[in-house]
């Protein structure tokens, strides 16, 4: 072992450099997105997909709290035996199926308790993945995620932190690494750059890591690092196949890898599938018709093992709100698609190059150009001169043809979902492209590692013997100052003022009024004051039940951003009887909110 870490011993170094990156990151992050918290949410709250402001408790959380949960676990499973006998004999009739839900006419106050119900892990429903698989079935994402994410929850009961959600990115982005490593030597001999694999794996592993793309990736609590992982994973098991001879043999990994990208994200699908395609028509020109059938059979077990387990992505890609969005952006062709491949194509540069590490790039290829133009102004040797090219090569054919099965194969899938996730994608946001970032920094390595290959044949190893320290130190140095100019995108720097500002007044009520489903960002907050009551400008101003607001003597008042403050001040001081007190000064208000203090004289 102790050998084995000694010849690891850089590989081990860029690791540990990159990790401890992240983990100041993640120690600076501070906020959440709302679909963070709500990714919070669909994992931890028990069979209650969503929350509603007009009913706290969900049918089915309802019926489990009351007719399910025993006082033993004897008494517990016996009641789902009778359950489960109820709608096997009754059907639509069963008292499961015909159970109803407390729904009040008008928003209605929620406790701090039951918002930590929302968000966190009780003793009662840890390791409860039943109840994730039902909350996410509502959703428009598979399953895998949020269930990872149950389980920290799970370890870590009662609380809710940056940590628990980005350490699972954070092995996801180290499993990038290692497959960056291990891809590069797979693909150096391949691409004839032999020799080259193991500072190539180094290089591609460190650019990527330091890369403001890959922080991104861990510091969003989301299900993109973890399809980031898959998509890494099945291209270096199909080039791995692909060198071996292999795809007619022991493809378990393969279904597996491709079963876990699909119950991630769908987006997996884009690079999947155009990989898959790619594949089997390599293997069909290179006339290997029993890996090709075995191939495809495999990502058809894959496929159908993956329905089975999650039918309800059927109706997630078709007919669900964000299926029929991205569906009918695909319709829309190129409509409007030069805006969004700019966009995106800006973010993936932003993210993964660099203005510096493009000039670099240029600039070797200026040497790289001139070099050749100095060959080609040699004098050329007489036709009479020139030596037969040898006929009938095998070998040399054979490498072209692995060559350029290799490049096809590396180059094509990330351009395709690039192209497909401009269009489809329902916003114009680095998330949806984030499984392009390792692919960006080892095509780049390759890249720049050939270029040097054919300086140091235009112009020879003594004359150029320093460039690749140059080289790779200029891209490092370039990379950290990207991360030095970090724009700050998923810290939300400044909401643990906002925080704190909740836990002083822990003892009062909130009114936060909102605007569409604003709400979500603010659930950490609702956790700290007493009772919470969510509603919009309108439902203030029409509310029937204005005695439950009226005999608050003081709240805190909570205005989302985009709602008129003047108004909601004016309704409640005139219709409610409050006076303000004060407003909380914010040195900083992540999502543009701002507090009030109310009182009554």
């Amino acid at each position: 072992m102790i050998d084995s870490i000694k010849k690891k011993a850089c590989e081990i170094a860029v690791v540990l450099v990159c990790v401890a990156v992240f983990c100041i990151f993640v120690s600076m992050k501070e906020g959440y997105h709302m679909d963070e918290l709500l990714s919070f949410e669909l994992s931890n709250a028990e069979f209650n997909p969503w929350i509603v402001t007009t009913q706290p408790e969900g049918r089915l959380a309802k019926f489990v709290h009351n007719e399910i949960d025993g006082e033993t676990f004897g008494e517990t499973m016996g009641n789902v035996a009778d359950t489960v006998k109820d709608v096997l004999r009754n059907r639509g009739n069963s008292k499961l199926l015909s159970y109803t839900a407390d729904v009040y006419a008008e928003p209605v106050w929620i406790t701090a308790e039951q918002f930590s119900d929302y968000i966190t892990v009780e003793g009662r429903d840890a390791f409860n993945y039943l109840s994730v698989y039902f909350n996410v079935k509502d959703d428009n994402h598979p399953p895998l995620h949020f269930m990872l994410l149950h389980t920290v929850s799970s370890f870590f009961r009662r609380n809710i932190s940056p940590w628990m959600g980005c350490v699972i990115n954070l092995g996801a982005v180290i499993g990038i690494l290692i497959l960056l490593y291990k891809l590069s030597g797979l693909l150096a001999p391949a691409l004839g750059l032999e020799n080259g694999g193991r500072p190539l794996g180094l290089m591609a592993a460190l650019f990527y890591g330091l890369s403001t793309g890959a922080v991104a990736t861990v510091l969003l609590i989301r299900m993109y690092g973890l399809v980031t992982l898959w998509c890494v994973l099945y291209f270096y098991l199909i080039v791995k196949k692909w060198q071996d001879a292999s795809f007619d043999r022991k493809n378990g990994k393969l279904i597996f890898v491709t079963m876990l990208g699909f119950w991630t994200q769908y987006f997996f699908l884009f690079y999947c599938l155009l990989l898959a395609a790619v594949a089997a028509v390599c293997l069909w020109k290179s006339r290997r018709r029993k890996e090709l059938f075995c191939f495809v059979r495999s990502m058809l077990i894959a496929a159908l093992a993956g329905l089975a387990l999650f039918p309800f992505a059927v109706a997630d890609v078709f007919s669900s709100g964000r299926g029929v969005e991205a569906l009918g952006n695909l319709s829309q062709g190129l409509a409007g698609y030069g805006t969004r491949l700019s966009a995106f194509g800006s973010l993936l540069f932003q993210r993964s190059i660099g203005r510096y590490v493009l000039a670099l790039v240029l600039a070797l290829l200026v040497l790289w150009g001139a070099g050749m133009a100095k060959k080609a102004g040699e004098e050329k040797p007489r036709k009479a001169d020139r030596p037969e090219k040898p006929q009938g090569d095998e070998g040399e054919k054979a490498d072209k043809a692995e060559r350029g099965a290799v490049l096809w194969m590396l180059l094509l899938p990330p351009a395709g979902y690039f192209l497909l996730a401009a269009r489809m994608s329902p916003y114009l946001v680095d998330r949806y492209i984030m499984p392009l970032f390792p692919f960006a920094s080892l095509i780049l390595m390759i890249g720049i590692f050939a270029l040097l290959k054919g300086i140091y044949k235009r112009y020879g190893e003594r004359r150029t013997k320093d460039l690749r320290v140059v080289v790779c130190g200029s891209l490092l140095l370039f990379q950290v100052w990207n991360l030095v100019c970090y724009d700050g995108s998923y810290l939300y720097k400044g909401y643990s003022e906002q925080e704190a500002v909740a836990a002083d007044y822990r003892e009062y009520p909130c009114i936060c009024v909102y605007d569409g489903v604003g709400y979500y960002e603010n659930l950490l907050e609702f956790t700290y004051y007493d009772k919470s009551l969510l509603l919009t400008l309108e439902e203030l101003e029409s509310r029937t039940d204005q005695e439950s607001i009226r005999e608050s003597g003081n709240v805190a008042v909570l205005v989302k951003s985009g709602v008129d403050e003047v108004k909601v001040l004016e309704v409640l001081i005139e219709d409610y009887g409050f006076m303000l007190e004060q407003e909380v000064e914010l040195q900083q208000s992540v999502y543009g909110d701002r507090i009030f203090i109310l009182g009554k004289s």
